[in-house]
């Protein structure tokens, strides 16, 4: 029961941080003053969603038989809106908790976020829960009539002309729901106009789920003095050959805010394995935006078109969760509890469905737009790869979507089923090689084989790359190799290598030279050996027998999970030039100790193992300082 000692208008102070917003909004967002029309209905169909499932399991509710809608009246005459909902209604707790009370309204962590972020507040302001705070931009007095669905509890009137108080007293209304009242202020008589007022409904709420009836004047007094406004078709149910584009982009817009339409969109009406109805969107940025209303990652799901959870995140994987949509279903219960939804096998057959549906979609995307999908991957390649690494059971369905750079095609993306195309008639394997960024892995010496050789590596730079290759071990049968790994089987060499090939070190100088990098590096290494695999590099680093392989070594940094600088293998180039020259200079000798620790250094850094890459620039001084004296004395 409702607490009736209450006094009679009762004044109370709004907490600092409603005042502090309540500011914000009032001198920041003058130029966006329609939002507030935008999230009082918003808050009006919330309050219509929730009497509609409680509806579902309970029966004593005050005006059981009262129509689910909104009513919104503008007033010329007096500059007057007033917006009416039959919804679930507050009690005098709720106004106070919901309308003036930092720890419900979200009122501080929009503080937080207007503050850190450079956007404009108008783009945040939903999704905080403090959009009714958006009526004093135009307001110069607000009055919030509600009565609480519960049948005992009495009807309040909240008010407030200011950011400094307001108050609460009992009044007498039969109706459930909730009026909101607004006095409008002179620079905001456009919002008394009925023309501007439907405009704006169809700009951001055409798609409600509930009708909204739109009146003026003395329309209260009119038999059909309201109109509807908004169109309220559920278009996920009509047939796809129906919907007009202009009705879907209309749609998306509204449910997202995105001024752009969809990179794609995905409409699926099923009867097996279960009944439903989805419209499914790829936005064309995976960032929304903080204009986005959207709170958390998650589809909307509707039981025959009774909306039940705003969020579902049992619709589709985890790596989809950029998709944005809504999914209708049959065959689940009305009066299923949110808890339930979720351990539903329903939910399960639901899921299957619509991941299959999405990567079908995706694959089709990719066969018949191929520069759409290039958008695509560009935007969420990266959910893609996670979906590899993470999906035990679809992981194998996404390997035809991903995509890479190349050695064949460095600047343009492939897929794995063009690389194998590519393949030659002896190769067994898929080669790749995990880089920092594209410049220095096109620069790598473990590419020198391949590329003499002609065999096609593709280049994986995206931090996500070492995550997927956790779950992609193999493709139509040709397992991936890391070309950087010491035991990776090199491919057939063509024969012209044999003409092009250096002289090698002697035994003797070879032997010297080795000795002389063992003993400087010291415990730096594990050892330093010669290799037949570098043809343009003087060196390369590779891991010793039983260390952390590459992938993993690059999941450790960037996880930062005690990750030191691993001691490896420097294979050294017998035929280059350089070791060649050194081989040549007596010892002891500056210089050679020079060349030894660049050859290193530089190692770790095409590696991106350099702990401190400036560090090499006197050292690089040096070595010019030396070519330089060289040439002046010839």
């Amino acid at each position: 029961m409702t607490d009736n000692s209450a006094p009679v208008a009762e004044p109370i102070e709004f907490q600092a941080e409603i005042r502090q917003l309540l500011d914000i909004l009032i001198h920041s967002l003058y130029t966006q003053k329609e939002i507030f029309l935008r999230e009082l209905i918003s808050n009006a169909s919330d309050a219509l969603n929730r009497i509609q499932f409680e509806m579902l399991t309970n029966r004593d509710v005050r005006d059981m038989d009262a129509e689910l809608a909104l009513w919104v009246k503008a007033d010329e005459e007096k500059r007057t809106l007033t917006i009416r909902d039959s919804g679930v209604g507050m009690t005098r707790e709720d106004m106070i908790t919901d309308l003036g009370t930092i720890a419900h309204s979200g009122a501080r962590a929009f503080l937080e976020a207007a503050g850190d972020s450079a956007e404009n507040p108008a783009d945040i302001i939903g999704q905080f829960g403090v959009g009714f705070y958006s009526v004093f931009m135009v307001a110069d007095e607000v009055r919030v009539t509600s009565r609480s669905f519960e049948p005992d509890a009495e009807a309040f009137v909240w008010a407030a002309t200011s950011g400094d108080a307001y108050t609460i007293e009992p009044v007498e209304t039969e109706q459930r729901g909730t009026t909101i009242e607004v006095k409008l202020n002179e620079d905001a008589a456009e919002f008394a106009k009925e023309y501007r007022i439907r405009e704006i409904i169809r700009k951001y709420s055409d798609f409600v789920a509930y009708p909204i009836y739109l009146g003026s004047g003395d329309a209260d007094r009119k038999k059909d003095g309201y109109s509807q406004a908004n169109r309220q078709t559920a278009i996920w149910r009509q047939s796809v050959s129906d919907v007009q584009d202009e009705q879907y982009d209309d749609f998306y817009k509204q449910l997202t805010l995105d001024f752009e339409p969809p990179l794609t969109r995905i409409h699926y009406v099923t009867d097996a394995p279960v009944q439903m109805y989805a419209l499914l969107f790829l936005p064309k940025k995976a960032d929304p935006g903080l204009l986005s209303p959207r709170r958390e990652d998650g589809l909307k799901l509707y039981i025959r078109k009774v909306l039940i959870q705003e969020y579902s995140k049992d619709l589709l994987p985890q790596y989809f969760r950029f998709v944005e949509g809504v999914v209708d279903s049959e065959d689940l219960p009305l009066n299923v509890s949110r808890e339930a939804v979720q351990d539903s096998p329903v939910i399960a057959r639901m899921k299957k469905a619509l991941t299959r549906k999405v990567i079908d979609s995706l694959r089709d995307l990719a066969s018949e737009e191929p520069e759409q999908y290039e958008v695509f991957w560009k935007e969420y390649g990266r959910f893609i790869k996670e979906g590899v690494s993470s999906d035990h059971a679809s992981g194998r369905d996404l390997y035809s979507l991903l995509r890479f750079n190349s050695t064949e095609k460095p600047e343009d993306l492939t897929s794995l089923v063009d690389y194998v195309e590519r393949m030659k008639a002896h190769q067994k394997d898929i080669y790749f090689l995990i880089g920092d960024d594209h410049r220095s892995v096109q620069r790598s010496p473990h590419l020198d084989y391949f590329k003499k050789n002609d065999y096609e590596v593709l280049t994986l730079t995206d931090p996500m790359d070492s995550f997927m290759l956790m779950g992609l071990q193999e493709f139509e049968g040709k397992k991936l190799k890391n070309v950087a790994a010491a035991d990776t089987e090199l491919p057939a060499a063509e024969e012209k290598e044999l003409e092009t090939e250096g002289e090698s070190l002697a035994a003797g100088e070879l032997a010297r030279l080795i000795a002389k990098f063992k003993a400087q590096l010291g415990e730096r290494v594990t050892d330093v050996v010669t290799t037949d695999r570098l043809t343009e590099s003087p060196a390369r680093l590779v891991d010793p027998d039983g260390a952390v392989n590459q992938e993993m070594q690059r999941v450790y940094r960037m996880l930062e999970q005690d990750f030191e600088v691993p001691k490896k293998i420097l294979e050294l180039n017998p035929r280059h030039s350089l070791l060649r020259k050194m081989a040549t200079l007596p010892e002891p000798n500056e210089l050679l100790d020079t060349c030894v620790e660049q050859i290193y250094e530089s190692a770790l850094l095409i590696e991106g193992l350099h702990p401190d890459p400036a560090s090499m620039i006197p050292r690089i001084q040096e070595i010019m300082e030396a070519a330089a004296a060289v040439n002046n004395s010839e």
